[in-house]
Parts: C-alpha cells; structure tokens; sequence
C-alpha cells in the first residue's frame, strides 16, 4: 500500500497517509491512456471548417473562351480548383472527431495516471487550502515550498478562492475533482490536491 505525506500550506510535513494500492498502486496501461488522451482531443475539436466547393463559390457561369482556335487551354468555368478565386478541391468540410471509449478502459487509463504520478514522486496531498480571500501571491508562495512546477491543483468544493488564486499562475490550472481527466493528469508536472480529494478518488475508482 503505498503512503504519502501530507503537508500543510507552508509545505511543512505534517502526517502520513496511506493511500489505496488499487487506485494509487496499479500497474501503469500505456496503450489505455494513450487512447484516452487521443479520443479527449478528439472530443475537444468542433469540427466546424468547412470550405466552398467550385459548386458553391459564385461565378463562373459563363465559359471562359471558346473551346478551339483560341492556342490556350480549354477551359469551362473560371471557378474551377486551379483558377484563383476558384473552388476548393477535397478540402474540409463540417464532421464529427467524437471518438468512443470503453468505460474499463477509461477508468483503467486513470488508474495508470495516478499511480504514475505517485510512483513519480509528482502527487502533493496539502491539508488544506488556506485561502480567506483570493491572493495569487500566497498560491505561488506555496507552490514555491512544495516545488511544484506545471501544477495541475485539484479541490473537493468550494474551490472559488483556489480558482482565483491560482488562475494568474503561469503554467498552473485549476478544477474540481468531478472534472479530473487523464489528459490534464498527464499535461501537468506536478498534482497538488486535498485529502478529501483522494477519498473522493477512492470512492469513485476503487471497485
């Protein structure tokens, strides 16, 4: 079962917890986050660009020159792919990137993703976030104690001055566990998060 130490907003060391061996100790699944992290991107692409077809572009309705006699090339529409202002030819047009993924295989992939970022020395459990207002200062100073770099910080709830405060931080982001993802587990450096954080992910993912 492996452990962690929990620090307080200083990064001082204040206990040791000791997390599940099956959400935070599984064997890592390369192929399982990697389709993950692909169909995530996939999802995020609106699919919008669109370009007009030599059917769709306006003009082109009267025939250029004659067709013999004329020593140039024939020609039947100025609106044709190799005529400039012409159509487009095979280029892209509206379509759905959604890709579907199995419901083992996601929780697999997360699984992979935390146990990698403790095995890695790249998971912080802070005992709380002591936030009375929104200071980016504090945020950074904290981030300084614990040295962590790229953090992707996770909060339980009423995470408004967390959110504020960390936003501002280069490099940084911020959400709330419901939201937690494979991609954003992966992207960041280091994972900053709460010990109602972890119980939360243990209620979810241990089976």
């Amino acid at each position: 079962m492996p452990t962690i130490n929990v620090v307080d907003f200083e990064g001082r060391t204040l206990e040791e917890l000791a997390l599940s061996d099956e959400v935070f100790g599984a064997r890592l699944h390369v192929p399982a986050m990697h389709q993950v992290v692909v169909a995530h991107l996939a999802n995020k692409r609106q699919g919008t660009h669109s370009v007009k077809t030599r059917a769709e572009v306006s003009g082109g309705g009267k025939k250029p020159w004659k067709q013999k006699k004329t020593g140039r090339a024939r020609h039947g529409s100025t609106r044709s792919p190799i005529w400039v202002h012409g159509g487009v030819a095979h280029g892209p047009h509206p379509r759905d990137y959604h890709q579907k993924v199995n419901k083992k295989v996601r929780r697999l992939a997360m699984l992979s993703a935390l146990s990698m970022k403790v095995r890695d020395q790249e998971f912080t459990v802070v005992k709380s976030f002591d936030f009375d207002k929104p200071s980016t200062k504090a945020a950074k100073g904290f981030m300084e104690a614990i040295n962590a770099q790229k953090a992707l910080v996770v909060f339980h709830a009423d995470g408004c001055n967390i959110i504020k405060s960390v936003r501002n931080i280069p490099g940084a982001k911020v959400i709330n566990v419901a939201s937690i993802n494979v991609y954003d587990l992966l992207n960041s450096k280091n994972v900053v998060v709460t010990p109602e954080v972890v119980a939360r992910l243990e209620e979810v993912y241990a089976r």
